[in-house]
């Protein structure tokens, strides 16, 4: 097999993109080779394309529809950025995709939209291709397969939808049958684009439904649909459109700091198989003429992302994007993720509307944050610390504020407490059980760890945020209280916790879960553990008050989207809490530089008293966490 990219590429141009190298070509090579690639897996009427892999919940005939719309999307901007001057074999393969989708009797039908049906999403993709696309497609349908589709999509009217980012695929879909004269229903719209002011949390940031839901979905979702909305409105928004662009110029001033020097995204939250639909919005802030980022940084964010996924083997050797991160990996994808799932990345292909002679395209690259300057930042709204390194281009995100969506849950892409752009938690069936990377858990006897779910933020200013959960041991009914607050120092995160604990629970805490091909090295010492990976990434653990000397490190294998074996070094405290509390006081460190956690227990001081604990940094500067009131 040859080794990734798995496709011919243009030539760099170091000049104008000195970070990156890709340009425009570059975008439309990689959508071109993507849609090509899809050509063998079309059913012979186009109207689905079943591609391997598992498939969802939904069954063949629900994925092979995922397939046909999300990659008619991709199609949709790569046909309307060129102004239609497409292969045209492939704009005719979508045209008999929908000729045929839309014919109930022709075999290759879609599935009817019934109330909170899947298939809503890929109705809604259909529906906006079909707008970005209308001279070039719609308009040329003839008038009998305009009816099919129209016929198809008026399922939305009145329907259900799921009461989350879901509501606006009726948004969308019904506001398309209003821009061609279709039966619609306003009342639909205008409900869909009350409810997400319900979730919306201030500096850009909506919830995904109620509750305290971060993720990309508001950067792939939640923006991007409003916006796109307002595009098949045209001047007919309400003035909605206005509160839309400016609430993602708020979300796009620190959206930049969510990606390493290398491309990568933060490894956090749901749907992480889309991988570069993180570029969404930054091309969607242009496009709207709305974003605060500097044309050549907006081009070396989204490039830098996209050929981060292409070096690392997305595509694969046969032009598809698997269910996974780089290649295959199914614990980061649901039950309801089918093998067309991925192909949502299309919509990071929103920078083709763009003509190439837009300042985007056409101004040098500028660089990330992170590799200007080491970088710090707090996000109030989702309860999030950043912190990103210069030195080693790694960034790193600090979760007291965004809980699983669903609270029986414990999610490991959205309950732990630390996230970055090189790390990955541990999320293999074994690993989920075991709950030891980025979480501090009280143990029941037999070793059964407690679940962080229902994260309650406390505060989040500067390099300092807090939050709190509530433990529950297994079989029991009793909760105990656990806060926590971190304290950022460049690659370094003090956490201090305050634990309740019931007699005979012992507290373990693990740190960053680092993985590769290989096995990772490992390190143990009095207060202390260590992992390593060949490539050089540290992650270590270090006690500086309330711990045992007993450390540990957790392997698993296929557990982690980053490689096939992965390691947490960790720390415990097996002798129970004095009085059923105690406070526990950790150094964690993730980076790409030589770690010496004896000398870092040595270096930085720490002193406890009551509800207050003192840290004090080599250099002497000191900072102070006070607990709240109980």
């Amino acid at each position: 097999m040859l080794p990734a990219p798995h496709m011919a590429l243009p030539p760099t141009d170091r000049v104008l993109s000195p970070f990156t190298g890709w340009t425009r070509e570059h975008w439309e090579a990689l959508a071109d080779r993507q849609l090509e690639a899809l050509f063998p897996y079309a059913t012979p009427g186009f109207a689905q394309y079943r591609l391997p892999g598992r498939g969802s919940t939904s069954g063949v005939v629900a994925d092979g529809l995922e397939g046909f719309a999300r990659s008619f999307l991709l199609a949709s901007f790569r046909i309307a950025g060129a102004g239609g001057a497409v292969d045209p074999r492939l704009t005719e393969r979508y045209v008999r995709g929908l000729t045929t989708g839309s014919d109930r009797d022709s075999g290759e039908a879609w599935p009817e939209l019934t109330d909170c049906s899947p298939q809503m999403a890929e109705a809604a993709a259909i529906a906006l291709g079909l707008h970005e696309t209308r001279t070039w497609i719609w308009d040329r349908l003839p008038p009998e397969v305009q009816e099919q589709i129209v016929d198809w999509l008026w399922g939305f009217v009145g329907r259900r939808t799921v009461d989350d980012h879901g509501r606006l695929f009726q948004v969308v879909a019904e506001q398309f049958l209003a821009s061609v004269g279709a039966p619609y229903r306003q009342e639909d719209i205008e409900a869909g684009l009350d409810r997400i002011e319900d979730w919306y949390v201030g500096d850009g940031w909506y919830s995904d439904g109620d509750g305290r839901t971060f993720d990309y979905h508001n950067a792939w979702c939640l923006h991007l649909y409003p916006l796109l909305w307002c595009r098949i409105a045209g001047g007919d928004d309400g003035g909605r459109g206005r509160v839309y662009r400016r609430r993602l110029a708020e979300f796009l001033a620190s959206y930049p700091q969510f990606f390493g020097a290398d491309g990568a995204p933060v490894h956090h939250g749901r749907s992480l198989t889309y991988r570069f639909a993180a570029t969404a919005p930054v091309w969607l802030g242009a496009l709207a003429g709305c974003t605060p980022l500097a044309p050549g940084l907006t081009r070396r964010l989204a490039s830098g992302t996209v050929r981060h996924f292409v070096e690392r083997g997305a595509p694969d050797e046969r032009g598809l994007l698997p269910l996974g991160w780089y290649g295959t990996f199914l614990p980061a994808t649901g039950a309801s993720a089918g093998p067309g799932s991925p192909y949502w990345a299309g919509t990071a292909f929103l920078g083709l509307l763009l003509p190439a002679g837009h300042p985007v395209w056409r101004e040098r690259e500028q660089p990330l944050p992170v590799e200007v300057s080491d970088q710090y930042t707090a996000l109030p709204a989702p309860g999030w610390l950043l912190h990103g390194t210069r030195h080693d281009g790694i960034v790193r995100l600090v979760n007291h504020g965004s809980s699983p969506q669903d609270p029986a849950d414990d999610d490991p892409h959205a309950s732990r407490f630390g996230y970055s752009t090189a790390t990955a938690p541990e999320a293999g069936t074994h690993a989920r059980e075991r709950n030891v990377d980025g979480h501090l858990a009280l143990l029941a006897p037999d070793g059964t760890p407690s679940r962080r779910r229902r994260i309650r933020p406390l505060r989040c200013a500067g390099r300092m945020a807090a939050s709190r959960y509530d433990a529950q041991l297994p079989g029991g009914e009793d909760t105990f209280p656990v806060e926590t607050t971190s304290v950022l120092r460049g690659p370094w995160e003090i956490r201090v916790h305050r634990v309740h604990a019931p007699a005979g629970a012992a507290v373990r805490e693990g740190g960053y879960a680092v993985a590769d091909r290989n096995r990772p090295s490992a390190e143990r010492g009095a207060g202390w553990a260590l992992v390593r990976t060949a490539h050089g990434l540290n992650s270590a653990m270090v006690a500086l008050h309330g711990w045992d000397e007993d450390t540990g490190i957790a392997r698993e294998v296929e557990a982690n989207a980053f490689g096939a074996h992965s390691a947490t070094p960790y720390l415990r405290c097996g002798a129970g809490l004095p009085g059923g509390s105690g406070i526990f006081v950790t150094l964690l460190v993730l980076t790409r530089d030589t770690v010496h956690p004896q000398a870092l227990r040595e270096s930085v001081g720490c002193a406890v008293e009551e509800d207050e604990a003192r840290i004090t940094f080599p250099e002497g500067d000191t900072v102070v966490v006070r607990f709240m009131a109980e």
